[in-house]
């Protein structure tokens, strides 16, 4: 008897072990989802010169992720549980690297969107197959950790994505540093599939509730709710409406100036090399990884509150935006820095309280689906946003050099300040979530 117990006591010190091996992988995985997502930025300029394109072709361009990703988020959870997350995980970004490498050996405009597509519909099926694994890893108290280290993988990414691409695309050009991108995620691939598994169960080990159990802890069973039952739910609820639409605003504001159009301004407004670009970009990374942990404490602790965070941080957004509109050029470079770390952290780190808050509108048992849902709009919105500023450049006349006059960024940043604003206004119409410590007694 004593035998046993100690040998599920090995077992279970195996699993709590080996779940951060799992944890690692996927980071990994992810740590390329966010790298695609802003990696356009400080190539935006080279793509167009190559490809001899027009603004509005690039910005399509760009815009191709985010339509992939949005659109397979509610199959994400379907392939998931079809399919296998750990499956789906890996054939997906095996998708996502081949991808890169075609869009890195693109001989035509049509063939590196070809390229691009392959790389959203890849990753678009990281997340939520993440999510799921990792449910059967962690408990549910632990994902507030998980989420915070996960989000600070997507701001080191978002720092590869601007400052390390810039050295890359500077050493190698673009061409080649998409290759080995590729290649590099192969080799993720690879350790993915070595190394994750779906549950405990998988290797023979006991599961997190048995576990639990044996600890003398039973969190109780859960309802499940089947998934487009939960999405009719969610779709179907009024209050989720302001959230969504400013998730399309505030994101599409994010994506579409500093994934794509915020390194062409920096090289043709202010003149700047592809390195000095990339290292004013770099700040978004910093807002994320500073930014999350911040606003999450403030909402937790300090204002106690969602929707005030929601109002804060919409508002310091628009003068942000204001500030560019009213100044548009000749800001001293560490002005320029302070201004897209504010950007970053107001519409981009914001973003963990959006999906908090989500998640807090509904029951535990549909926390994934209206996550997953509402997570459609923040890709909507940069595929809206990144072709219609293109468009809007391209109403404008270009110098010799292909580059963009200040009065046609303008205008672009005057539509950013417009939507701004209206993501405010929404802020005041999300229902505050924050639990109600009278209602939990």
């Amino acid at each position: 008897m004593l035998k046993e117990e100690n040998m599920n006591q090995d077992k279970s010190s195996q699993v709590l072990s080996y779940r951060w091996l799992i944890f690692a992988a996927l980071a990994l995985a992810y740590f390329f989802v966010y790298f695609h997502r802003l990696s356009l930025s400080v190539v935006a300029s080279d793509l167009a010169t190559d490809f001899q394109a027009t603004a509005k072709a690039v910005g399509l361009l760009g815009s191709l992720y985010f339509y992939c990703y949005a659109v397979m988020q509610l199959p994400a959870g379907l392939l998931s549980d079809s399919l296998g997350p750990r499956k789906s995980v890996t054939s997906f970004l095996l998708l996502a690297a081949v991808g890169s490498i075609v869009f890195g050996l693109a001989p035509t405009l049509e063939i590196a969107m070809i390229g691009r597509v392959m790389v959203g519909l890849g990753v678009s099926l990281v997340f939520i197959p993440t999510m799921k694994i990792l449910s059967h890893w962690f408990r549910s108290r632990e994902f507030a950790l998980m989420a915070g280290i996960l989000n600070a993988v997507g701001g080191m990414a978002v720092l590869a994505a601007t400052w390390l691409l810039a050295l890359m695309a500077g050493w190698l050009g673009w061409r080649h540093s998409f290759v080995v991108i590729g290649i590099l995620t192969l080799v993720i691939v690879a350790l993915a599939w070595l190394v994750v598994r779906d549950r405990p169960s998988d290797k023979g080990w006991p599961s997190i509730g048995e576990i639990d159990r044996s600890e003398g802890e039973d969190l109780g069973a859960r309802k499940e709710i089947p998934l487009w039952q939960g999405v009719r739910r969610v779709f179907s609820e009024p209050r989720f409406w302001p959230l969504a639409i400013w998730f399309f605003l505030d994101c599409g504001i994010f994506f579409g100036f500093g994934a794509l159009w915020g390194g062409p301004y920096l090289m043709h407004v202010y003149a700047m090399s592809k390195l000095e670009a990339g290292a004013v970009l770099s700040m978004i990374a910093w807002g994320m990884i500073v930014g999350s942990p911040l606003l999450g404490f403030l909402s937790e602790k300090i204002l106690k509150s969602r929707k005030k965070v929601f109002i804060i941080c919409s508002a310091v957004l628009v003068l942000d935006m204001l500030f560019i509109n009213l100044f548009p050029v000749g800001l001293p470079r560490p002005v320029l820095y302070v201004v897209f770390f504010v950007l970053s952290v107001a519409a981009s780190s914001v973003v963990v309280v959006g999906f908090t808050a989500t998640k807090e509108l509904f029951p535990l048992e549909i926390a994934g689906t209206s996550v997953g849902s509402v997570n459609l709009f923040p890709f909507l919105g940069g595929a809206v946003f990144m072709p219609v500023m293109g468009w809007v450049l391209d109403a404008y006349p270009r110098s010799d050099s292909g580059a963009y006059a200040l009065d046609a960024y303008s205008a672009v940043l005057l539509i950013l300040l417009a939507a701004s604003v209206m993501c405010l206004i929404c802020t005041f119409l999300i229902k505050e979530t924050f639990p109600d410590p009278e209602e939990s007694t």
